[in-house]
């Protein structure tokens, strides 16, 4: 056999392995895009041309790809299936979607990511343990060469702070601002904001969320159990609070190795969807972010769609054949 067929073969086996890849996403994102609040038109005198729903879809798919604008019209024009799939007659031009985005309010885009955690959690129960933390989304337009040419680094990031659940590594909040604000002013908002969506038993942050009104906050005010380092001073007798210097005689480090996976989780994101911002303004930015963060919780239910059907159909494929005879009789 000729090597050169080998190559043709494994070629279609991967774009066949792709595609569906892409197809399984399509449907669940196109899926949950139309389980939310958005309406099917802005408004009563719009052309009809497209609804919101299939470009908020193919928003998310272009995030999901890592691409720009133009490249996944491009490509939009060539996957039949996927049109097929969210009933699109003709691909919109690449400025269409960029004004979507413009125009689509920022609560449809929090209404959607709470629609991804009702996918994991059921009205009653709470999480074992949650981990906050922060960093930072690349925002700048000139490239690397030309920042190393002329000695000048022109790009800031983005300050984002998420809450996850370490156990199902789904996001369950998350924060974002322009300047590089301290931690700790993100944490005193994102607990108060992920208790009312999602109660914790136990919160867990690095030491640069020490302070003594985060502790206060999350036992008194929120019920739950704090564990946060404190600072690595000399002398220990400096400390004051109580929580604070209960930290100090009894740290929890079995829980407190759970918070890894908030950094974990952070790494998955950028490297999956990327750590560039292609918008220049911060609102788009914003949106951006949290289409991103959206992703990550969508590609946590196709995961254990596909983790789901796998085991069943290995379940039933190693079934003896009398138990099947038995069902039919």
């Amino acid at each position: 056999m000729s090597p050169y067929f080998d190559v043709s073969s494994n070629s279609k086996e991967t774009i066949k392995k792709s595609s569906g890849r892409f197809i399984s996403f399509i449907k669940h994102a196109y899926s949950l895009v139309r389980s939310s609040h958005l309406s099917a038109y802005s408004c009563k005198y719009s052309r009809r041309d497209y609804t919101q729903h299939q470009l908020l879809t193919i928003l998310l798919f272009k995030e999901y790809r890592k691409e720009d604008y133009r490249t996944v019209i491009c490509d939009l024009e060539e996957m039949d299936r996927i049109r097929q799939e969210i009933g699109l007659q003709k691909s919109p031009h690449f400025t269409t979607l960029q004004k979507f985005l413009c125009q689509i309010k920022p609560i449809y885009l929090d209404l959607l990511f709470k629609n991804t955690l009702k996918q994991f959690y059921s009205d009653d129960g709470s999480i074992p343990i949650t981990a906050i933390d922060s960093s930072g989304f690349t925002s700048g337009y000139s490239s690397h060469y030309y920042s190393i040419r002329t000695g000048k680094m022109r790009k800031h990031f983005l300050k984002t702070s998420i809450v996850v659940d370490t156990d199902q590594q789904i996001i369950t909040g998350f924060m974002i601002s322009k300047n590089r604000v301290h931690e700790s002013q993100h944490a005193l908002i994102l607990l108060k904001k992920c208790h009312r969506l999602r109660k914790s038993d136990c919160y867990v942050m690095d030491r640069g969320y020490d302070s003594e009104k985060i502790h206060k906050l999350i036992r008194e005010t929120l019920n739950a159990d704090s564990v946060i380092p404190t600072r690595a001073w000399k002398n220990t007798a400096n400390i004051w609070g109580k929580y604070r210097k209960e930290m100090t005689d009894n740290f929890d480090f079995n829980r407190y190795r759970k918070r890894v996976l908030v950094e974990t989780k952070f790494s998955v994101l950028k490297r999956r969807f990327g750590a560039d911002l292609k918008a220049r303004s911060f609102q788009i930015q914003k949106k951006e972010i949290s289409c991103k963060i959206i992703l990550a919780n969508l590609d946590r239910i196709i995961l254990f769609c596909w983790v789901e059907v796998f085991y069943r159909a290995l379940f039933f494929n190693r079934l003896p054949d009398k138990i099947f005879q038995a069902d039919l009789d």
